[in-house]
């Protein structure tokens, strides 16, 4: 059993290593992508990717836990990742990925609420909670130069919120005894079928001339296989294994690897209040997960 939770913790720091990094990835694709196009490529590689991997099909689940793989669908890759990309064209991607990592929050409330099996929330989650929102707002702080646009943040805030939701049913759905890549894929296809309106909505064109451009691809190629495919499989294996709790404190980890990446590669500028964010928000990640790492 220790065993498995060191891979647990493993796969989630994994995951949360490569998702940090996909906030530049879109922000450099939305020069020549809409939000909505870069969902749709992004998932569909990855819904192909898993297939490739396992061609098996995922039987005996009936009306029921169907119904669940849609909401985990619709919440975790259609109203998630839309509403993240959409944040990005209004604010930068620095200030989206501190504020989703609002997400732990959520997940606790909701698990709580809908998942009684889960673990009890311990004073030292709260007060790493709290250590790591203040590291966040310190990160998220705009200097001079810098602008706050409120449509991105609440767009940004919306979409943790929604995070915490598909935690909650990768949870649920962890307890059916399926194969991780194939209960991945199923969620996967329900994302991609709810994305079908949103297609229209949003002025998809599929344009294969930018396809040519190697920095295009690249970029899509890093969020279909690694971000996508492989990372939803190795978070999805980290939620069965610690549940869906323990599993989302490591998104406090998101806004260091975001910032450090933004100054990097798209030179946003990186503050000393910012500097001392990072360090409240590790901070707050250690706390948290005190309880829990014996």
């Amino acid at each position: 059993m220790e065993h498995k939770h060191t891979a647990g913790h493993a796969a989630a720091l994994f995951t949360i290593l490569l998702w940090g990094t996909t906030f530049i990835s879109t922000k450099l694709l939305l020069v020549d992508f809409q939000p909505v196009e870069i969902l749709f490529f992004r998932f569909a590689l990855g819904f192909a990717a898993l297939l490739l991997a396992c061609p098996h099909a995922l039987r005996g689940t009936g009306a029921r836990r169907e119904l669940t793989f849609a909401a985990a669908g619709l919440c975790g890759i259609c109203l998630y990742y839309l509403l993240e990309n959409i944040a990005l064209t209004y604010t930068m991607a620095s200030n989206v990925g501190v504020i989703v990592s609002a997400a732990p929050f959520f997940t606790a409330v909701l698990s709580r609420l809908f998942m009684k099996r889960e673990e009890k929330l311990s004073a030292s989650f709260f007060a790493g909670f709290a250590t790591a929102m203040v590291g966040i707002c310190l990160i998220s702080f705009p200097g001079e130069g810098m602008e706050l646009d409120l449509r991105g943040d609440l767009l940004a805030l919306a979409a943790a919120a929604v995070w915490a939701c598909y935690s909650v049913l990768t949870r649920k759905i962890s307890a059916y005894g399926y194969s991780t890549i194939l209960t991945t894929r199923r969620i996967f296809f329900y994302g991609i079928l709810f994305m079908i309106p949103a297609l229209f909505l949003f002025d998809f064109h599929l344009r294969a001339s930018r396809f040519t451009e190697p920095a295009n691809l690249a970029n899509l190629l890093f969020l279909g296989l690694g971000a996508s495919a492989l990372c939803f499989v190795t978070w999805n294996f980290a939620v069965k294994v610690l549940g869906a709790v323990k599993t989302s404190v490591y998104i406090y980890m998101v806004p260091v690897i975001t910032v450090i990446t933004s100054a990097l590669v798209l030179h946003e500028r990186l503050t000393p209040l910012a500097g001392a964010g990072v360090v409240l928000t590790l901070a707050g990640l250690l706390l948290s997960q005190r309880r829990y790492c014996h």
